[in-house]
């Protein structure tokens, strides 16, 4: 359920070194990708290699943002093959063209031993003036059939490579006024219900592997406890995603150490919270305040409440089945 980021950029690096350790014990997920840790593709095939052999029975979650455009971790500074952002591939290239331009994308991403990229975009891109989405080109479309054929597109083009995806960012974030890393991000005023239907669509033909939730609060669907963003709301989780469009797959956070969440909540109530609604794992990017134990004190909470509430446990089991069941599917 736990998946970080981490300091270093070759196996001999101490960060690297303690996410070995994490893995081999059984103690972490898996683990996400920044430009930092990319030195070049030569050392991040030997980390991933490293990564894998740590925990062969059930390989981690090797993960990373390569979207396209201005999101990406591996670049042309190391040597890997770039290419353009969302908007531009839905803008020049039929859906088919844009599956082949993914489809070598994703290919070059499995041969550097990742099992999981954090894509395709679900957003509508309703928004022009949005910080976060339209402002680099990151949707296909405003249109929801565009985007859904896109998305289809870039799903069937990584699972031909045999790597996993996730759609992002649920419940929609291209209407929204503000960006979730910075703050707190209403969208009560701009949302609208044909944000989901990517996800109803995708959902309904078995195409979506994971679900990122994003840190987006609607006051239509407010918990009792006031402000809850979308990541660690149980309405949102549960009832739309869960209830509503019929997914029983992997839902998984988007950075949790966002100024959304980190601003507003304590590692405990973010991990609680999130595990209460309905979040199977927990991504954290381990930047706001590095520390090689991060995904110890999260399992240490987990334990914890788990001891203390079998509700809470129950949460985990079911998280411990997707999860296993999406790692094994995969292989």
């Amino acid at each position: 359920m736990i998946v970080v980021g981490f300091e270093g950029d070759s196996v001999d690096a101490a960060g690297v070194a303690a996410v070995r350790t994490a893995l081999e014990e059984g103690r972490l997920g898996g683990v996400m990708y920044l430009k930092k840790n990319v030195a070049s593709l030569s050392a991040v095939r030997e980390m991933n290699a490293m990564f894998r052999a740590a925990a062969p029975d059930i390989l981690p979650f090797i993960t990373l943002d390569q979207e396209g455009g201005a999101v990406e971790r591996l670049t042309k500074d190391v040597g890997f093959r770039e290419i353009p952002n969302a908007a531009s591939i839905a803008a020049n290239n039929t859906p088919q063209d844009a599956q082949t331009i993914y489809a070598e994308m994703a290919k070059d991403i499995a041969a550097e031993g990742f099992t999981v990229n954090f894509g395709p975009v679900a957003d509508l891109s309703t928004n022009p003036d949005n910080q976060v989405i339209a402002r680099f080109g990151r949707a296909f479309s405003a249109d929801p059939d565009t985007v859904i054929a896109y998305d289809e597109a870039f799903i069937r083009a990584h699972h031909a490579a045999g790597l996993m995806t996730s759609l992002k960012h649920f419940p929609g974030h291209g209407s929204s006024t503000a960006d979730s890393h910075e703050g707190f991000v209403d969208i009560t005023r701009t949302w609208s219900e044909n944000e989901l239907e990517p996800y109803r669509v995708l959902i309904a033909e078995g195409l979506a592997d994971m679900v990122m939730v994003g840190h987006l609060y609607h006051a239509d669907y407010a918990d009792a406890d006031g402000e809850t963003p979308s990541s660690l709301s149980p309405r949102w989780i549960d009832g739309v995603l869960r209830d509503e469009l019929g997914f029983d797959g992997l839902v998984i956070s988007d950075d949790l150490e966002m100024g959304a969440i980190r601003d507003h909540f304590t590692l405990e109530q973010t991990v609680t919270k999130a595990v209460r609604a309905g979040m199977d794992v927990l991504l954290f990017s381990n930047t706001a305040k590095y520390r090689p134990e991060l995904s110890q004190e999260i399992l240490d909470i987990l334990l914890s409440e788990a001891e203390a509430d079998p509700e809470f446990a129950a949460r985990i089991e079911q998280s411990y089945e997707r999860i296993v069941a999406l790692k094994t599917r995969a292989e």
